[in-house]
């Protein structure tokens, strides 16, 4: 099998508005309770979702976020966040195609959860990059991400949220808010304040 591109998760979309069973899956839930926990209570002030696929995370996230950016690579994705947050006033969903400029300059916490794997390596370092410069000074990371390999992947998922931080050339504080055998879902912190190029 080839790695999966944004034409096979827009097919999947289509197909299926649940393809991974986000919504209905116990262990998700437990997955996207982790997210929130990492997040904090909130409120929260500007967040970014990257990635949000069918915005079974971004719903959550938007009752916390006083404005949320849930970003999709696939116009099929975007419509399904999109329904996912409507009532949300100050949430919106973006098509984004990642590697791309970020929609705003500073966020207060961005969350990517389920991505990195599927970018490739350079894309996935312009990504670190972006993410650690719209960061804000005290802001929080938060990844989410499987631990084993599955066959459509482009990168290997053992170690990718580290690698992910290890490119932004920055120092992070990182605590682990959940880790199960199959994904890992962490928070990082800037230790170092100053950002790329800044």
């Amino acid at each position: 099998m080839r790695p999966i591109d944004l034409t096979d998760f827009a097919e999947k979309f289509a197909a299926n508005d649940d393809p991974w069973r986000t919504y209905s899956d116990r262990d998700e839930a437990v997955k996207r309770t982790a997210i929130l926990h990492a997040l904090g209570p909130g409120p929260l002030g500007r967040v970014l979702e990257l990635g949000s696929g069918n915005g079974s995370n971004s719903r959550a996230i938007a009752a916390r976020a006083l404005r949320l950016d849930a970003t999709e690579g696939t116009a099929e994705g975007t419509i399904l966040t999109a329904d996912a947050i409507a009532g949300r006033r100050r949430a919106r969903a973006i098509q984004l195609a990642l590697p791309a400029r970020l929609p705003r300059r500073e966020y207060d916490a961005i969350v990517i959860a389920e991505l990195l794997y599927y970018l490739p390596p350079q894309a996935m370092k312009s990504v670190a990059l972006r993410v650690a410069q719209a960061l804000r000074s005290g802001g929080r990371l938060v990844l989410a991400h499987h631990r084993i390999d599955y066959y459509d992947f482009v990168q290997h998922a053992e170690t990718i949220q580290q690698r992910f931080l290890d490119l932004t050339g920055l120092s992070w504080r990182t605590d682990t808010m959940r880790r199960k055998r199959r994904w890992h879902v962490i928070v990082a912190r800037l230790v170092c304040q100053s950002h790329p190029g800044g």
